[in-house]
């Protein structure tokens, strides 16, 4: 049974208004994004935004030696592409898919005439709620960087993984301890520590590229307070909009 695709799996179209989404609902594409997929390099110039659906995409940090680390994830809770409407046509970030799916891709020139439409009693309603969910990305980037400093590799596990749960319909992920170590910025030896810990305590089950989460609420406990403080803050910017 083939699953049907509506824009409104993303949070962020789904909150539009009516006449906000019909005006811009012709104007988006529907695209496969594939695991690995890169949707914009550091520093290249964005031709679109992209609303993620099924999938989630990374945003990386790539230094000059070519190490890089998750700053930021967005799923169908968000938008990629925020600096073209504050109003940078670049990012120094690298945005990669981490779980393959699919998203609604929307030109640039679009995106920038609705954020900046005047007239109407719904104008600034687009532009308000780029803004909230602009804020709530922040919290997300800034409570990362404070998690990668001072808190264990276990615990940010747990973070990574409750996130990440929260933008899939199931608990179980596709992805290899390769790929989260590189998402976290540590050596793969500290995950595949980490995860086993986490399977002894029967908080998940892991084989090769498979981790099912057994007891939420056990790695909820177990993760530091960063996964709350993102999560309460965007609900409190997005309410339903933000949320599963």
């Amino acid at each position: 049974m083939v699953a049907i695709m509506t824009p409104k799996q993303n949070h962020l179209l789904a909150a539009l208004p009516a006449e906000i989404f019909e005006r811009l609902s012709p104007h988006l594409e529907l695209i496969s994004m594939p695991l690995g997929e890169v949707l914009y390099e550091s520093g290249g110039k964005l031709q679109y935004v992209y609303f993620p659906t099924t999938a989630i995409v990374s945003l990386h940090y790539l230094m000059e030696s070519g190490a890089s680390a998750e700053i930021a994830g967005v799923g169908n809770e968000g938008v990629l592409g925020i600096s073209l409407f504050m109003g940078g046509i670049t990012t120094p970030s690298l945005a990669t898919v981490q779980t393959a799916g699919c998203g609604y891709q929307l030109k640039e020139r679009l995106m920038i005439e609705e954020f900046n439409r005047a007239g109407g009693r719904r104008s600034g309603l687009f532009q308000k709620l780029m803004l909230r969910y602009t804020q709530a990305l922040m919290t997300q980037i800034s409570q990362t960087a404070v998690c990668n400093r001072h808190h264990s590799i276990e615990q940010q596990l747990c973070r990574w993984l409750l996130l990440t749960l929260d933008r899939l319909p199931s608990q179980e992920l596709t992805i290899t301890q390769e790929l989260i170590a590189c998402m976290l910025g540590v050596r793969r030896e500290g995950i595949t520590e980490a995860a086993g810990n986490l399977q002894r305590a029967g908080l998940i089950s892991y084989r090769r590229g498979h981790i099912t989460v057994l007891d939420r609420s056990g790695l909820d406990s177990n993760a530091c307070e960063c996964y709350q403080v993102v999560k309460k803050e965007f609900h409190r910017l997005l309410g339903n909009a933000g949320s599963k």
